[in-house]
């Protein structure tokens, strides 16, 4: 064979080489991909079975929080901290309440805490514009509260107007649950014994949030959060209110047997913080029957039905499910009538 012809051969031959070379490499890269999407959707389930297994455990913990308050409203005319209601569940595990030898190995890696609160002990922020109207003293009465936190009393006026504004423009707030859709598996039930889930078309905010109150802006209020909608308030600002105001559906007046000491000043005139601090240690030892019994030692203290009251209608329900690697958290609005709860509103974490 000629020379020309045997080097033509070698280099046929290292050609097929590098092509199955390249051809095993791309083989490798294909199979090893598959393993990789085999391994994602392996993960993408799990992940999704996880969340629906926390979904349904804290759905039956708001069920059970359902349950004690009404339960409460059979048993009591009042509300205080003192009720079974107000004890927090501590980080529980599961398999303390599952038959030994049929814990499942999730259940077995699960804890669950909450705790129900009672919205009413809250300044109720609605009060501020009930019926599309601004309310002079409850403006004042915000007033005074921001004035007690050191931040500017203004923005009490800004807040009402801003409420007044989204009012006059037929503004239906949006209501908050997981996913900024309604939660199907955690609430479904509840919603469908008490007919009050209805849906709810989301807030609108058409201009920039630096805009002024006077120019088009629309935006429904049902969270502490949509504050920052209003120039004034800032994250650091809502962290400091956000344990004492809230958004009811309607005007409500505070629970004077569960309320911070700053809501109690500032829902009463010419009421300092320590006679309120004074207040709130005197319930400790004996809840409030009646608004009678509060103004005992206060001389020309007022304490009016218009703003406090020794029963609650509203509650927040709070939930926390560790599973695993994954954690759910959850909170909820809860309206007692009597014996009979409705769910308004629910949000996931």
């Amino acid at each position: 064979m000629k020379p020309r012809a045997i080097k033509l051969r070698q280099t046929q031959q290292g050609v097929a080489v590098i092509m199955a070379l390249l051809l095993t490499t791309l083989a490798l890269t294909i199979v090893a991909s598959l393993f990789w999407q085999q391994q994602v959707q392996v993960r993408l389930i799990e992940n999704q079975r996880l969340q629906l297994q926390k979904q349904w455990i804290l759905r039956g913990a708001l069920d059970w929080a359902s349950l004690i308050v009404r339960e409460d409203a059979k048993y009591s005319s009042i509300d205080s901290l003192d009720e079974p209601w107000a004890t927090p569940l501590a980080d529980t595990r599961l398999d303390q309440y599952v038959e030994n030898g049929k814990v499942d190995s999730d259940i077995g890696d699960t804890k669950l805490a909450g705790q129900i609160s009672d919205a009413q002990a809250r300044f109720n922020l609605t009060n501020l514009c009930p019926n599309g109207q601004i309310d002079s003293a409850a403006v004042a009465q915000y007033a005074r509260l921001l004035n007690l936190l050191n931040v500017d009393t203004q923005l009490a006026q800004k807040t009402a107007q801003a409420m007044t504004q989204a009012a006059q423009q037929n503004v239906v707030p949006f209501m908050p649950a997981a996913n900024a859709s309604p939660p199907k598996i955690m609430s479904e039930g509840i919603m469908q014994r008490t007919n009050s889930f209805s849906a709810i078309p989301p807030a609108v905010v058409t201009p920039p949030l630096s805009t002024s109150l006077s120019s088009a802006q629309t935006i429904g209020f049902s969270q502490v959060d949509d504050l920052l909608a209003i120039p004034g308030y800032s994250p650091a600002l809502l962290a400091k209110l956000s344990p004492l105001v809230i958004f009811l559906p309607r005007s409500s007046a505070v629970n004077i047997n569960t309320a911070d000491a700053l809501v109690i000043a500032a829902l009463v005139n010419n009421l300092s913080l320590s006679e309120a601090q004074l207040l709130v240690g005197a319930r400790k030892s004996a809840s409030f029957n009646d608004l009678n019994a509060v103004t005992s030692g206060l001389a020309g203290k007022r304490f009016t039905a218009n703003s406090f009251s020794v029963t609650s209608s509203y509650f927040l329900i709070s939930g926390k499910v560790q599973m695993n690697r994954a954690r759910l958290d959850m909170q909820a609005l809860l309206e007692r009538n009597g014996a009979v709860t409705k769910l308004l509103w629910i949000r996931e974490f």
